[in-house]
C-alpha cells in the first residue's frame, strides 16, 4: 500500500440498530468474536493505544493501534501500523442511519508507504482483508445478534 493509492473503502448495510453496530466495532468482547480474537484491550477513547500479534505464515505482524478520533455512535478513527515495518495508515469506521438500517463506511488511508516486497501489504491483499472482515465476519456476527 502506497500513499499515492486511493483509500480503500468498504461499505456494508446492516439490519441492526446503530447501538448494536457501534458496540460490535468498539466493544472488546464483540471485536474478539469477528475481528481479532487476541486483542488484549480496546477502548473507544482518544489517545488509547493497544498492540497485539498476528501471524501470517511464519511472519509476525505486531499491530499498533492508537485512537485519534471518536464521535460516539458515528465515527472512530485510529492510526494503524506494524512494529518493525515501515508504513503508516489511518482506519476510519463511520456509521450512518438510513431507513431503519445502518450503513458502515470503512476507509483505510495510507500516510506512509508500506514495504512493496511483502505480500500482506499489497493493495489487493488489504482490500480482500477488509472485505472479509466487514462483509463476511462482521455481517455474520451482526446477523446473529
Amino acid at each position: 500500500m502506497k500513499t499515492n493509492d486511493e483509500p480503500i473503502i468498504v461499505e456494508q448495510i446492516f439490519d441492526n440498530s446503530i447501538e448494536e453496530v457501534w458496540t460490535a466495532i468498539t466493544g472488546l468482547d464483540q471485536m474478539k468474536q469477528w475481528f481479532f480474537d487476541n486483542i488484549e484491550s480496546f477502548k473507544p477513547e482518544i489517545g488509547f493505544e493497544t498492540q497485539f500479534d498476528v501471524y501470517s505464515g511464519e511472519r509476525l505482524f505486531r499491530h499498533l493501534w492508537k485512537i485519534t478520533e471518536v464521535v460516539p455512535m458515528k465515527k472512530i478513527k485510529y492510526n494503524w501500523k506494524y512494529e518493525g515495518f515501515e508504513g503508516d495508515s489511518f482506519v476510519i469506521f463511520e456509521l450512518f442511519e438510513e431507513n431503519k438500517q445502518v450503513r458502515l463506511n470503512l476507509s483505510c488511508e495510507v500516510v506512509e508507504d508500506f514495504p512493496s516486497n511483502i505480500p500482506e501489504f499489497e493493495r489487493a491483499s488489504c482490500i480482500g482483508g477488509w472485505n472479509y472482515f466487514i462483509k463476511e465476519r462482521l455481517m455474520a456476527f451482526l446477523s446473529n445478534a
